[in-house]
C-alpha cells in the first residue's frame, strides 16, 4: 500500500535529497535488479550495462551517480525499507512505477506536489489525514481542502 505524507515532514527516517542520499549508499545489485532496468530505461532511456556503467542516448557511457534524481528515487523506494523518500525528486512519469512498487511492498513517500497518478482506481493513505483514497479526484480535494500543501 502507499501511504503519501504531504507538506513538510520532521522524521528521522526521512531523506529529502535522495539524489545525495542515493549516490553514497547504493548497492550494485540494485542497478542490475529487472525493476531497476525497466524503470531506468522506462525514465531514462538508458540501458544497464553492469552495475557501475549505464548507457545513456544523450551522456554516453555513465556511471549509476549520473541517472536523474526520478530513477535514483524509484530505486531507493524500491530497494531502501527503512527510510522515506521525498518523492518530490520524482516528475509525474515515475507515479505508475511508485504505484507498482507499492503494490508490491508498504511504500510511504512525502510529496510537496500534487503527483498525477493518473487515472486508474487508487489505493493510497494519506498520512497526515490517515484517510484512503480511491481516485485522483478524491485525493487532490482532500490534500487541498485540508491546506496539506
Amino acid at each position: 500500500m502507499l501511504k503519501i505524507h504531504y507538506g513538510d515532514l520532521n522524521s528521522e527516517r526521512y531523506i529529502f535529497n535522495p539524489d545525495i542520499y542515493f549516490n553514497n549508499s547504493y548497492e550494485d545489485d540494485w542497478i542490475t535488479a529487472p525493476l531497476s532496468k525497466e524503470m531506468i530505461k522506462d525514465i531514462d532511456g538508458s540501458d544497464v550495462v553492469g552495475p557501475r556503467l549505464i548507457d545513456s542516448p544523450f551522456l554516453g557511457a555513465i556511471p549509476a551517480e549520473r541517472l536523474s534524481g526520478g530513477v535514483k528515487t524509484l530505486i531507493l523506494m524500491a530497494f531502501d525499507s527503512e527510510h522515506v523518500f521525498n518523492a518530490s525528486a520524482c516528475g509525474d512519469n515515475c507515479a505508475p512505477w511508485i504505484l507498482k512498487i507499492a503494490r508490491d511492498k508498504d511504500l510511504t513517500i512525502r510529496l510537496g506536489y500534487l503527483m498525477d497518478f493518473g487515472n486508474e482506481e487508487l489505493d493510497i493513505e494519506i498520512e497526515n489525514l490517515g484517510k484512503k483514497v480511491s481516485s485522483m479526484k478524491e485525493l487532490n480535494e482532500l490534500v487541498l481542502e485540508h491546506h496539506l500543501i
